[in-house]
């Protein structure tokens, strides 16, 4: 795992969207505000400014070849995600004709895809009242590819595959079991199903949402 930083994000960008003028402005100082008023993350130097401590992990990278009539097409698929370790998380798939190219990209779209997790203690088993598994069962779909995932207590570690552990990690849950279903050695499918399956923690309301 490495972590890219900047040291000056904001060095020789000039926003093209409303969201980068306001974020170049000072006027948003929080990724989570962006998430809030509901924006469209369309500039990559944004997540880089408002979440400095960014890491990203590159989970899986492919060689496709193709046959055209000009002859034999090469091109290297890179699947990375990107995460804080304090519930965030994004997954992107670049496809480059050199492998760095698509790792960047990756990086680039894993970045535009970032997206808050809500992490509680949602086991039976536990009931700590902190933030290190899942608040309530979730899954999520990507192909065939099926991803439930579960609160677990605290200590149990991550039950689930490496490639599920590789996303739960950088969104920092620590806990949890998980159930999937169709083709899982498909490692993109499986990545995203995992993506999708936090993202939909943000789907149901709590008790504390309503206070």
């Amino acid at each position: 795992m490495s972590n890219r930083r900047r040291q000056d994000p904001l060095a020789g960008w000039v926003p093209k969207t409303d969201l980068g003028k306001l974020v170049m402005d000072g006027q948003i100082s929080s990724i989570y505000e962006v998430f809030e008023e509901g924006y469209k993350i369309k500039e990559v130097q944004i997540v880089d400014a408002l979440v400095p401590d960014l890491k990203d992990d590159v989970i899986n990278i492919n060689l496709v070849q193709k046959q055209t009539d000009a002859g034999e097409s090469s091109r290297f698929t890179a699947l990375v995600a990107v995460g804080n370790g304090h519930g965030l998380i994004g997954v992107g798939l670049g496809k480059a004709k050199r492998v760095r190219n698509a790792i960047e990209k990756g990086i680039r779209l894993a970045k535009l895809n970032l997206y808050p997790v809500r992490r509680g203690c949602g086991s039976w088993e536990c009931d700590c009242g902190e933030g290190h598994t899942l608040p309530f069962k979730v899954t999520g779909k990507a192909g065939s590819v099926v991803v439930t995932l579960l609160p677990g207590p605290q200590g149990l570690g991550l039950v689930a595959g490496d490639t599920a552990k590789q996303v739960l990690k950088l969104a920092g849950v620590k806990d949890c079991w998980s159930k999937s279903m169709g083709k899982t050695t498909t490692t993109n499918s499986f990545a995203f199903a995992t993506f999708e399956a936090l993202k939909a923690t943000q789907a149901i309301m709590t008790p504390q949402d309503w206070v």
